[in-house]
């Protein structure tokens, strides 16, 4: 099959647009943290990113995208440290495009799923333990996932399961991992000022957001692996279902609190584009509409409650990622046409509510699995080196205890 080249600028650019959402990601985080761990707080999304390239170019690629090794469960060793990965095309994922760039745009997408659940354990991880959980993590939980529902032959895929660009293989799987590990690292020492205090640097959110909303248009456009329609029906529900979303949190948070924050405005923008990222390839701009405003209001509730128990997940990773897509996931069974992506199914309103029980069973797998998984690494990982600092560096910030650099040049949170 020849290369196309126009799909490969397509998806080059994508790539591109991807990679952005990680440091954009770290300003994002950044800016909502204390300002004693704002620069750690970017560093981490920055390292992880870093980190991931390597591990998913040494072994990573080959688990989630290789032939299968056992019952779609996960790939063999075949491109482990890209062998039989280059120029040519892989007809079983595109087409149109070399193989070596259906890697890199994979990368992306590995890089930032682990670098999602930094917001979970901000404020008090250890940096060593971080490193070793990321690279652990993205080879034992995101790359059997990824094989699952993506990879050639992947278990779920079989079963019919839909996630365009990553609603179960990135969001869902990030965000009860999340939960895992603001249960097994446990509560900040001071919670109750940190529930309290003010995010140190507002811009930063707002520009974080704005940049995870410019690169989602090559997650979600760019999953189309073409320069074709699909990709621009993805684009155009990507676009609607921030904007909806953005707009849901802001009335819902204005008619509760009585004002709508800057914060709540930005953070809402991000729920929307998780909720549509899973549907954005298969359903139409109305119904990314509707997909949008529900993942305003459902990653708001959901904060809203987290906010009232003991789990600190302290930048609600699980109500924007993990809720959000689980919402998304759903919705695609709900409103999924052929009319939009002949590959995909018709969903519920079309006249197929089994494939909702699909989408259902899908999530409650990929939960379980992250979440489990994510507990046990990390208590694996706790026998061998301490997962967070100690009370006097958690006091003084993670800026200056683990890299002795402050933000704004002075040491006070």
């Amino acid at each position: 099959m020849a290369i196309d080249s126009g799909d490969t600028a397509w998806v080059l650019a994508a790539t591109a647009l991807v990679m952005l959402m990680t440091p954009a990601l770290g300003f994002f985080y950044g800016g909502l943290v204390r300002k004693k761990n704002l620069v750690s707080t970017i560093v981490q999304c920055m390292v992880v990113f870093a980190l991931v390239s390597l591990v998913w170019a040494i072994v990573g690629y080959s688990l989630a995208f290789g032939p299968n090794a056992a019952h779609g469960l996960i790939g063999n060793f075949s491109y482990v440290l890209l062998n039989n990965v280059g120029g040519a095309v892989n007809a079983e994922y595109s087409a149109t495009i070399p193989q070596l760039l259906y890697f890199a745009f994979q990368l992306k997408f590995a890089a930032i799923t682990p670098a999602l659940i930094i917001g979970a354990f901000a404020e008090r991880i250890r940096f060593k333990a971080m490193l070793i959980f990321m690279a652990a993590w993205t080879v034992l939980i995101y790359a059997p996932i990824a094989h699952w529902v993506w990879g050639d032959g992947g278990w779920l895929k079989t079963l019919g399961v839909l996630d365009f660009a990553g609603g179960l293989v990135v969001h869902t799987s990030a965000g009860l991992s999340a939960v895992a590990a603001a249960l097994v690292i446990g509560r900040r020492a001071d919670v109750d000022e940190a529930k309290h205090a003010r995010p140190n640097n507002i811009p930063f959110v707002i520009l974080g957001s704005a940049l995870l909303w410019f690169g989602w248009f090559g997650f979600n456009g760019g999953s189309a692996l073409a320069a074709n329609e699909l990709a621009t029906s993805a684009l155009v529900d990507t676009n609607l279902a921030a904007a909806a979303a953005a707009l849901s949190w802001m009335f819902v948070e204005w008619a509760w609190t009585g004002k709508p924050t800057a914060v709540g405005i930005a953070v809402g923008a991000v729920a929307g584009l998780v909720a549509i990222t899973p549907a954005s390839g298969f359903v139409t701009p109305g119904a990314s509409i509707l997909v949008g405003i529900g993942g305003g209001v459902v990653a708001f509730v959901v904060a809203r409650w987290r906010a009232r128990t003991r789990l600190d997940d302290a930048l609600d990773v699980f109500a924007c990622h993990g809720a959000g897509a689980i919402w998304g996931v759903l919705a695609t069974g709900v409103f999924a046409t052929t009319a939009i992506n002949a590959a995909g199914a018709n969903g519920l309103v079309y006249g197929n509510p089994h494939l909702v029980a699909v989408e259902a069973f899908a999530i409650a797998v990929v939960a379980t699995f992250a979440f489990v998984g994510s507990f046990v690494l990390l208590k694996v990982i706790g026998w061998f080196t301490p997962l967070r600092v100690t009370p006097g560096e958690e006091a003084e910030g993670l800026d200056l205890s683990q890299h002795g650099e402050s933000a704004y040049g002075d040491t006070a949170g």
